[in-house]
């Protein structure tokens, strides 16, 4: 793959980049983070991409990568801004009630309900990016449908 047919993909792409890191982080600037040191690493490593058919899934691999480096990171370090008391334990409520129940699901879950449904990637793909079968990833599909299914109910009641 030339780094030309690399730049194509990645703008090819950008939605979907996007959408895996904001179902991963929950802040816009995090995500943006996540994405550019992806596109960074992909730049800098395309030489060792084997087959070309497969760079999509690559590139997202790397996205995830990066957005649990992310997530590591930030696990380490206290804000300043804020007392801890003080911090919200749940992110901004300003997003529909489907968001706000999928924010809650855990992180692996969440990851594969990003990847399936909003992606549009088949469960075998999906197994793929994460690395775990494709029973495990229908098997989390089914949970994280049943818990949104819960948490959906009982904030209509």
């Amino acid at each position: 793959m030339k780094k030309e047919q690399l730049g194509e993909l990645i703008l090819a792409a950008s939605d979907t980049m996007y959408h895996i890191a904001k179902s991963l982080l929950y802040e816009d600037a995090d995500c943006a983070d996540a994405i550019q040191e992806a596109i960074v690493k992909a730049f800098s490593k395309y030489h060792t991409l084997k087959n070309d058919a497969y760079a999509k899934t690559w590139l997202i691999r790397i996205l995830i990568n990066e957005c649990y480096r992310i997530l590591r990171r930030k696990s380490r370090t206290v804000p300043m801004e804020m007392p801890l008391q003080d911090q919200p334990s749940t992110p901004a409520t300003d997003y529909s009630e489907l968001y706000e129940a999928l924010s809650a699901l855990p992180d692996d879950m969440r990851l594969t309900v990003a990847l399936y449904y909003l992606e549009g990637y088949s469960v075998r793909e999906t197994a793929a990016l994460l690395k775990v079968s494709e029973s495990a990833i229908k098997n989390r599909l089914s949970r994280a449908r049943a818990k949104l299914r819960r948490t959906l109910d009982e904030r209509e009641d």
